[in-house]
């Protein structure tokens, strides 16, 4: 098989530069290991920053989030049993987010691609990625029971931090940079609306909690003073921090709702914790990972094949997005112009981005959730940080900033 971009995996980032590739006129082919069904329904991140929304309506994908997605124009936080709301908008020059699940972003590329665009290949695994530093660099991999190979002109690897894409990225030219986290999210879906009409982190000594939500049909419930999308489509996400290594089995329902309704807790007498039947339960790890360089001659890394955030950002998708995006439009540039620099810049132009996210999802994740061995001294300091932020503009410039999204192409 003979393209020019051989995309390696058919998550979000690989299924969206085949789109925003398509609409430029470049030819190429996606490589995913699972079936369709495995990729339409892993679930994973729910919080689209304003810069990855406005990449999927330029890409013609949009049309489903505009309509089922949920507008947020901020979150809460709480903590010492105060309550804080962070005006997105109002700090940003105009910016939010919106929750649309990731499955349902699958879903829509998948649409698009099988529909529009070229070659998706489903149970495709990519055995190896050889002859990166040359001008047809290739992809071998095994497919309906036999092996192919796929020669392009640039191969991008968007197949995730167990792929073989950085593989193949020599020793002596890598370096990684982490951190783990001795603690985990369990995270539970619920068939009950949202508990409160914004997301709720909650930093609580007894440990970190996140209230959230998912787009769903149900029929509208009773609720008042609505800030951002009404509660009427939307099902409960929830989080709650856990030792690493947690089995989600050994906590049951009630136990996760008691322990939500203790971390939560607020002065405040008007509001109270929703509860009803959990569908879905599993525990996330929390770690922070860098590969650098994200370029190596004509193979280039996006997404988790290149970086890892904790949850406690909403960066992991979102930056998969950047890294697409910037590939993009360098690609189109080059095919447009001739002018190859922003190929070259790839890795620095993605990675100052990358480390931005790194940074304020570290922050975020250490001033929120409680070590094992926190001290007294360790409490205050992470009291005094979420102080800061209701109490100073800057802070909560900086937060509002980070959290609705780093500029997609440090180019534009």
């Amino acid at each position: 098989m003979r393209t020019t971009v051989g995309i390696i995996g058919a998550g979000p980032a690989g299924l969206l530069l085949a789109r925003l590739l398509h609409n430029a006129g470049i030819a190429s082919v996606v490589l995913e290991s699972r079936d369709r069904a495995y990729v339409e329904r892993r679930q994973r991140a729910g919080i689209l920053e304003q810069g990855t929304v406005d990449v999927l309506r330029e890409a013609g994908a949009g049309a489903r989030m505009d309509r089922e997605g949920l507008p947020h124009d901020g979150i809460e936080l709480r903590f010492a049993r105060r309550r804080h709301r962070v005006d997105f908008p109002a700090l940003t020059g105009g910016r939010s987010v919106t929750v649309y699940a990731q499955t349902e972003v699958c879903k829509d590329l998948i649409a698009l691609q099988l529909a529009e665009g070229g070659p998706l290949l489903f149970e495709a695994e990519a055995l190896a990625v050889e002859g990166a530093e040359s001008e047809n660099p290739r992809v071998r991999f095994s497919h309906q029971g036999r092996e192919d190979t796929l020669v392009c002109d640039y191969v991008v690897g968007c197949d995730g931090f167990w792929g073989v894409a950085r593989t193949a990225v020599p020793e002596h030219v890598s370096r990684v940079f982490e951190r783990t986290y001795p603690y985990g999210w369990l995270g539970i879906l619920a068939d009950v609306p949202p508990s409160h009409d914004e997301l709720v982190y909650a930093r609580h000594d007894r440990g970190f909690a996140l209230l959230s939500m998912r787009p769903a049909r149900l029929p509208p419930p009773p609720f008042q003073g609505s800030r951002s999308a009404p509660l009427l489509s939307a099902v409960t996400r929830a989080y709650l921090q856990v030792p690493d290594g947690t089995d989600p089995g050994d906590w049951s329902d009630d136990e996760i709702w008691d322990e939500l309704d203790r971390r939560l807790e607020t002065d405040d007498p008007a509001w109270t914790l929703r509860r009803g039947p959990v569908t879905t339960k599993s525990v996330t790890p929390m770690r922070s990972y860098v590969h650098e360089p994200m370029r190596h001659g004509r193979l280039f890394l996006a997404g988790d094949a290149a970086h890892i955030v904790p949850p406690t950002g909403a960066k992991g998708l979102n930056l998969a997005v950047g890294d697409v995006a910037t590939f993009a439009r360098a690609l189109i540039a080059y095919r447009e112009k001739g002018d190859a620099s922003r190929l070259d810049t790839y890795s620095a132009d993605c990675l100052r981005r990358v480390w931005q996210a790194e940074r304020f999802s570290y922050a975020m994740t250490t001033m929120l959730h409680r070590a094992p061995d926190a001290t007294p001294f360790d409490d205050r300091i992470q009291l005094a940080r979420l102080d800061r932020i209701t109490t100073a503009r800057s802070a909560e410039t900086d937060l509002a900033e980070a959290y609705t999204g780093f500029p997609l192409d440090q180019q534009d």
